[in-house]
């Protein structure tokens, strides 16, 4: 926790759960993304987290920006960023979005398949398109494996359809899963992007692009490498696959780029057991998967937790939101730690939210307002 955000939290008036963000860190990120690979530009992934405080320092910085939706891409225009800074990055399109986002200035578009590329010929003439790639995510939380992407041996297909409609074929994407642990991870997906380069050169058309997504992680119970270890092992991957001729990169940097910038400050609701002889605990807090947490499902996303007590004995809890909806349990399977002494009406601190909470908050669930946010 910052001294900025430990000062912010002494004074706010408490109004329930609240996520507070830095902006010093994430600025610190952005120059440490910048450093650790000069010759590549960094889109940040907006869907992480869309605060206009955000968009417009990483537009400040220089930062280009990955968007998934219109609404994203009106969000970092406003910040005074031009669309030659955008690309819309989602493979999943409606042709009326396409052609908006071509109005509003944005050249750049993802594919996966052909039905997307005919969609973008019709209504975004001369667009430039990168075809994303399916890669297993080994190594990843999150491994993004199935829903984006096609197998390495059709996107050929797909970017020589976009040649013939009139579009430039300029690349080539994947992501390697959300939370990678791997830094070595991107070279696999890499030895596909040059292999499809080569297939295209002999196709004559020259691609010019690799976008390597995202997956940068953020500490969160267990340390993870630094951004400039990741940095090395893609620039080494990078020189091994496509030699001198180095093509044009980008990173989509999002949880990476936020997560260590935020906490959510929260209070414990109430504390329980099951049965008089159960010895496991149940916590519940004030914020749970419908409020912000939405990456504890299935347990991915295990958040760093601090509390007042901190330093007594501690015993295994299941923890848990305040719904009224039976999965919103944020850790049971594995049950966390927690002091034996916590009561209720104690606050706690979740650690490295930044990314990934606000934008899951639902809106009205139960009553309950969304998560409340503070960006410093």
């Amino acid at each position: 926790m910052t001294q900025r955000i430990r000062d912010f939290l002494r004074t706010r008036r408490d109004d329930g759960p609240c996520l507070v963000v830095d902006l010093d860190v994430i600025r610190q990120n952005y120059e440490t993304f910048a450093r650790a690979l000069p010759d590549t530009n960094v889109y940040y992934a907006v869907k992480a987290n869309p605060a206009p405080e955000v968009l417009n320092l990483l537009a400040r910085a220089g930062s280009s920006f990955d968007c998934a939706s219109v609404g994203e891409i009106e969000m970092v225009l406003a910040t005074g960023a031009t669309a030659n800074r955008i690309s819309y990055g989602n493979t999943i399109k409606k042709e009326r979005d396409i052609e908006r986002a071509y109005q509003l200035g944005v050249r750049l578009f993802a594919v996966d398949c052909e039905a997307e590329v005919e969609k973008i010929a019709r209504v975004a003439p001369g667009a430039k398109v990168f075809c994303r790639i399916l890669c297993d995510g080994a190594g990843a939380d999150w491994p993004l494996s199935r829903k984006f992407g096609c197998e390495p041996a059709m996107a050929p297909k797909v970017l020589e359809l976009a040649h013939r409609s009139g579009l430039r074929a300029y690349g080539v994407s994947f992501h390697v899963g959300s939370q990678q642990s791997n830094v070595d991870a991107w070279d696999g997906a890499l030895a596909s992007a040059a292999a499809i380069f080569r297939e295209m050169a002999a196709r004559g058309i020259h691609l010019s692009m690799v976008n390597m997504g995202g997956g940068f992680p953020t500490d969160y119970l267990k340390k993870m490498p630094g951004v400039a270890s990741y940095g090395e092992a893609i620039f080494q991957a990078l020189s091994r696959h496509f030699g001198n001729r180095l093509p044009e990169t980008i990173i989509e940097p999002g949880r990476g780029m936020v997560g260590n910038a935020g906490m959510i400050e929260a209070e414990v609701v109430l504390i329980s057991k099951k049965s008089d002889e159960d010895t496991l605990r149940w916590v519940y807090l004030d914020i749970g998967k419908f409020h912000g947490l939405a990456e504890t499902m299935d347990e991915a996303i295990r958040y760093p937790i601090r509390t007042p007590k901190d330093g007594d004995d501690t015993a295994p809890c299941v923890l848990a939101g305040p719904t009224c909806d039976s999965v919103d349990v944020l850790y049971e399977k594995v049950p966390y730690e927690l002091p034996v002494s916590l009561s209720i009406g104690d606050k706690v601190l979740i650690e490295a939210c930044g990314a990934y909470t606000t934008t899951y908050s639902s809106v009205g669930f139960n009553g309950f307002a969304p998560l409340a946010a503070y960006v410093i």
